[in-house]
């Protein structure tokens, strides 16, 4: 189901990518912390962890997306498995992306906007479960 511009409840239009508001559903209004991990770390390496994550928080998620400011810029097209907590579970998503858009912020920060993609492998329908649950909350 594809929604108009005016229907949504949670969003600020100016920090929409420049190429407009593409959203197809509801935002939920919940702070999130997100772990993006960029490179995977070699298995069964010892010594120091090989593999590099970047944390960022966001308050713009939905069952099929995130919004949220990084530090770096991250590479449209990527696919990377990030792990997604919301203020009141205790456990982490597994989840993984697509990065659709990143665009620079501030001169220290950029916004990208993250595509949720379905996967067995992934907490996919426990995410979708909850965000849906939190939206009927709130």
């Amino acid at each position: 189901m594809i929604m108009s511009d005016i229907d949504y409840s949670f969003g600020d239009y100016e920090d929409a990518p420049e190429s407009g508001d593409n959203r197809s559903e509801y935002r939920l209004a919940a702070s999130a912390s997100v772990t993006l991990e960029l490179e995977s770390p070699i298995p069964d390496a010892e010594g120091e962890p090989s593999g590099r994550s970047l944390i960022s928080r966001t308050s713009d998620v939905s069952a099929r997306g995130i919004r949220l400011t990084t530090a770096e810029p991250i590479t449209r097209g990527a696919l990377l498995p990030v792990w997604v907590s919301l203020e009141d579970d205790n456990e982490p998503f597994g989840l993984m992306v697509e990065v659709v858009w990143c665009r620079a912020n501030t001169e220290n920060s950029w916004l990208v906007g993250l595509q949720i993609l379905e996967s067995d492998d992934t907490s996919y329908l426990e995410w979708v479960e909850a965000v849906a649950k939190a939206m009927s909350e709130g």
